[in-house]
């Protein structure tokens, strides 16, 4: 494996990891409503059609990226839908 390519590795483990200080952020605050639904989905399901692609792969880098990246914003996506205070709730 060369520098470049240690590189990717590197950068593909530790991009997904910019998700933890979001679930982080919505659990002390104990709210996501500032999170878009959509965005959150979007990304989500793209993620899951991407999966099959990176577990295949072998490019290791993002073989990694895929399964750190799924992990962590299948996180977020709970986390959101946790922490999601409907309109329906707050209103009694």
């Amino acid at each position: 494996m060369n520098i470049i390519q240690q590189i990717g590795l590197v950068a593909s483990i530790i991009m997904p990891l910019w998700n933890i200080p979001l679930i982080v952020r919505i659990i002390r605050r104990r709210s996501s409503t500032d999170i878009s639904m959509s965005w959150v989905m979007g990304v989500w399901i793209c993620a899951l059609l991407m999966a099959p692609s990176g577990f295949t792969s072998k490019d290791i880098a993002w073989r990694c990226f895929n399964i750190v990246n799924l992990i962590l914003f299948t996180g977020v996506v709970i986390t959101v839908l946790r922490y999601r205070k409907g309109e329906h709730g707050q209103r009694q």
